[in-house]
């Protein structure tokens, strides 16, 4: 597999993402479904977001992991968020993630009025092998 960033600017250095990628010669691809702070018996957290994204980003880790990808493969990554202002004020947490693993992804950041029961950010990812 063979991955090439494409960046028309700079900017986007700083935030530790890409504007594309394009992948060729892959031998796989894993489409994640959005991974939220949710324990390993189904209960949904009730935490803040600055707690609930690491926990979101494990479980993330978790699928990728057990699918037997690798999260430097993330070629793509949407974020779902309840308040664009909370993701902003701890996105230094995500940023040292993706910069702890590697992760160079193309990546979009929505609002939504809500997610699933008490669940304030979830990830959803593409991984290519």
């Amino acid at each position: 597999m063979q991955k090439r960033n494409i960046n028309p600017w700079t900017w986007q250095d700083e935030r530790g993402v890409v504007q594309a990628i394009e992948v060729t010669n892959a031998a796989g691809t894993l489409y994640v479904s959005g991974q939220a702070a949710i324990a390993p018996d189904g209960t949904s957290s009730s935490a803040d977001m600055k707690t609930q994204i690491p926990e979101a980003l494990q479980n993330l880790e978790r699928v990728i992991s057990d699918s037997g990808y690798e999260l430097k493969n993330i070629v793509r990554l949407t974020i779902y968020s309840t308040s664009t202002e909370e993701f902003i004020a701890n996105f230094a947490i995500f940023k040292s993630w993706i910069s702890d693993n590697g992760v160079q992804s193309a990546v979009s950041h929505i609002e939504v009025v809500n997610l699933w029961e008490t669940l304030k950010i979830e990830f959803e990812a593409t991984v290519v092998r």
